[in-house]
């Protein structure tokens, strides 16, 4: 009996996995603010057919920071070439995100940005801790991501954004 309780198990697990591998993952509806304090429904991104990118990060977070200057080094190039944009969610609390929108001009970020107060649209992306990126394909479809930040990362961004550029 135990035997076939484990094989049972065994097979809803492999199951599970399988579907959730092959299931289309596409951005949840989640309000979150844009810098002029408007709410903004995360369905409605989009890029026009191009890929685009997601990063979720925070003033507090050092590499968030890192990550995000070393993107908008090369951000104006991306889009030339590739025609992707970036689009960076701040997770600072009520306490802190009145400071985002100063933080973002003062590093002259040129990409949209805005502020997920009480990380809803961060716990429906099942984001952990930040940086975390996800790479948008034109159909809206989730198809890369990563955690974490190392100098040079944006370099395997760029090489999955030409993946679908191509």
């Amino acid at each position: 009996m135990k035997k076939v309780h484990f094989i049972f198990a065994l097979g809803l697990i492999i199951s599970l996995f399988f579907i959730n591998l092959y299931a289309q993952k596409t951005i949840p509806s989640i309000k979150v603010k844009n810098m002029n304090g408007g709410m903004v429904d995360t369905k409605t991104f989009n890029n026009n057919g191009k890929p685009y990118v997601i990063s979720f990060w925070a003033t507090w977070c050092h590499p968030c920071v890192q990550e995000l200057n070393a993107l908008s080094e090369v951000y104006a190039k991306w889009q030339k070439e590739t025609g992707v944009k970036v689009i960076a969610i701040s997770i600072d609390d009520a306490r802190n995100s009145r400071r985002v929108p100063g933080y973002v001009k003062s590093r002259k970020w040129a990409f949209e940005v805005y502020v997920d107060e009480n990380s809803d649209f961060h716990r429906a992306m099942n984001s952990n801790h930040p940086p975390h990126t996800y790479l948008v394909n034109g159909k809206g479809e989730i198809v890369w991501q990563h955690v974490g930040y190392a100098p040079g990362d944006e370099n395997e961004l760029y090489k999955e954004i030409k993946k679908l550029t191509k």
